[in-house]
């Protein structure tokens, strides 16, 4: 494996973690992880790039090494406003080439749209957004927001690093026992109670009370100036939050229609996950896109 080192910065008042891989110099990759994951999740791809590049890759804030602000909601915005400033730390000039997974799709997908003039290359690993809310679904999302409020939300707790790593395998089978070890002990910590918990902020857990409004996300997406390359697994499981595959087949390829310069590319034997189901494929796609 690549070795990488690890950074502390400070990002809007909140000490965040950035990993790093590559020669100081060489020309830069940023990458950003999704819900519940950490930076240590592109290790596998990291390792299969054949080119001379600098990969850097954030914690986002309440996950992985990165602190847990004292709030009790997570806010979208903050993830892309987090982002802007990650990259003027780093880069503060010129373009750049992202790209962002699940979540961290999402977060390059509308940062793009807001600030063009920034991106090189964009990369969405199966950052398809969430299903389209209806207004009508405010008042019972708010309530729902402020009841979970009341309860202090909890990580469940694994008896050892293999328990992890078999958590991790219970979600992906597809991933081998050697990277779900590997993966396990960057993914999670033990408490003083020995327990191993997930690192991420219980608060995560929580239903936010903002309804997703796609078309603005859509106008961000269609603002998008540079070529992008899109990529789906051909295993997803993004029908569990975009609803019925066939209905949210058509949805999709409509969302891809407002991005003006578009590559999109379907990742075979391979789930969600792609980047640690089939790295090495991933690699040479980026490589060529970003060339």
């Amino acid at each position: 494996m690549k070795p990488f080192r690890s950074e502390f910065i400070t990002v809007r008042g909140v000490r965040t973690h950035v990993r790093h891989w590559g020669r100081d110099g060489a020309p830069k990759l940023f990458m950003v992880h999704g819900w519940m994951d950490a930076s240590a999740s592109f290790q596998f791809v990291v390792d299969a790039l054949q080119g001379d590049w600098h990969v850097i890759a954030p914690d986002w804030r309440g996950f992985g090494l990165s602190d847990y602000p004292a709030v009790d909601t997570y806010w979208f915005p903050d993830y892309v406003a987090d982002l802007d400033a990650l990259l003027r730390h780093y880069q503060p000039e010129g373009q750049v080439n992202l790209l962002g997974h699940s979540m961290g799709g999402n977060v390059v997908g509308i940062y793009a749209g807001a600030r063009p003039e920034r991106i090189r290359r964009l990369v969405n690993l199966e950052g398809f957004g969430l299903k389209s809310a209806l207004p009508e679904q405010a008042p019972g999302r708010y309530r729902r927001w402020m009841d979970e409020l009341l309860v202090e939300p909890e990580m469940k707790g694994y008896p050892s690093l293999a328990a992890v790593a078999g958590r991790l395998q219970k979600t992906n089978p597809r991933l081998s026992d050697e990277r779900a070890a590997f993966l396990a002990q960057y993914w999670s910590a033990q408490g003083a109670d020995g327990e191993w918990r997930i690192l991420g902020d219980a608060v995560h857990k929580r239903t936010t009370p903002l309804l997703y409004h796609t078309e603005e996300v859509m106008a961000c997406w269609k603002a998008i100036t540079a070529p992008v390359l899109w990529v789906e697994a051909e295993h997803t499981n993004m029908w569990l939050w975009m609803g019925p595959k066939e209905e949210a087949r058509v949805e999709v390829d409509r969302r891809l229609g407002h991005l003006a310069n578009v590559t999109a590319r379907m990742m075979p034997d391979a789930g969600h996950m792609l980047h640690h189901d089939q790295p090495e494929a991933l690699a040479r796609m980026l490589e060529e896109f970003l060339a």
